[in-house]
């Protein structure tokens, strides 16, 4: 049975820290990393093809593995097109995810012909709003850049950081997203750690988030989908078919679907859940991914408190482990089981 299903498998990689620029929302700190150098990064690309391919013959499986590469800003790795390189050359799918303010048509082209399938460009909101948080200029920076990667032939999502700073301008992307051409329009909550800590008190609370995904996730737009990754858009029970074209959701990957690894080799269940559980430096990623402690917690309902911890969609949502662990800190805990704090299921 398991060897007629298709299981998604992604490794998240921040290859940089770096950023030409310097958003208000950002998760990271600003502290410098020893990045990984081309030829450690061609060693864990092999390990990451050796140890799927083990998986698959061992445990009868089909996977559907890719790479999400990202940063920082990817594009000042001045080696990304050899790691790109080499991440194509084992067969892997590759998405880049970019502020798009340093693609122009040269790069796009060499971008395009290492295999990317998609870039995601980060895009708040129209420009007055998008500049507010990215810095001035960034918005006709970005709206370049997306124009290059679709002259490219590269398909494009916008996506946008939910946050009280934006959440009223969302409906309005999706005539800048058909205006701009994009494939995809998609959205994700406002984590508040790194620099967007000082964010805190522009998280929307459940009741605004709910009737958000709501409107959001009722458009019907021809040629336009609408995505997300949040899990609280799981339990929105829209049709993957229906009329707005919605991409089928899952829930918190974190432990489930994928790693993430940092610019220094640092292995974490996610980005915004900064918690190490290794070093590709020092450790396996296969045994980390089946000895970790905190991934099998993860994994595991019984670890769950609160809301989450009682909630019979667990299996399907988890809720969004990363804002759980950062609201917790806030409170004074260091919970990332904690309750999702921006739930709205059965309120």
């Amino acid at each position: 049975m398991l060897a007629n299903q298709n299981f998604d498998f992604f490794i998240q990689w921040h290859l940089t820290e770096r950023c030409n620029l310097s958003c208000r929302h950002c998760y990271q700190s600003g502290r410098g990393m020893s990045e990984l150098s081309l030829a450690e990064i061609r060693e864990v690309i092999a390990e990451v093809a050796e140890m799927l391919q083990e998986w698959e013959t061992a445990h009868g499986l089909r996977l559907s593995p890719s790479f999400n590469i990202t940063g920082g800003e990817p594009l000042l790795r001045a080696d990304l097109l050899d790691i790109l390189t080499e991440i194509g050359s084992h067969g892997f799918a590759m998405y880049l995810l970019t502020n798009g303010t340093l693609i122009d048509i040269e790069t796009a082209e060499l971008l395009a012909g290492r295999g990317i399938k998609g870039v995601q460009v980060s895009m708040e909101g129209p420009s007055e709003i998008h500049d507010a948080i990215r810095g001035s200029g960034s918005f006709a920076a970005s709206c370049a850049g997306i124009g290059s990667i679709l002259a490219a032939g590269m398909k494009v999502t916008l996506n946008v950081t939910l946050s009280r700073a934006n959440a009223d301008q969302m409906l309005a992307m999706i005539p800048l997203a058909m205006e701009l051409g994009v494939q995809r329009l998609g959205f994700s909550r406002f984590v508040p750690t790194g620099r967007g800590m000082a964010m805190m008190g522009e998280m929307l609370p459940p009741h605004e988030v709910k009737e958000l995904y709501k409107r959001l996730l009722s458009q019907s737009v021809h040629g336009l989908e609408i995505v997300t990754g949040d899990p609280l858009a799981t339990q929105m029970q829209i049709k993957s078919d229906g009329p707005s074209g919605c991409a089928p959701f899952a829930g918190c990957s974190a432990g489930v679907s994928g790693l993430t690894l940092l610019a220094d080799g640092t292995i974490v269940p996610c980005r915004r859940l900064e918690l190490p559980i290794g070093n590709v430096r020092t450790d396996s990623l296969r045994e980390v991914w089946a000895t970790s402690e905190l991934l099998g917690r993860l994994r595991d309902k019984s670890n769950y408190t609160g809301k989450c911890g009682s909630c019979e969609r667990w299996a399907a949502c988890r809720g969004c482990r990363a804002i759980a662990y950062a609201c917790s800190q806030t409170e004074g805990g260091d919970n990332p089981f904690a309750n999702d704090p921006q739930c709205f299921i059965n309120s």
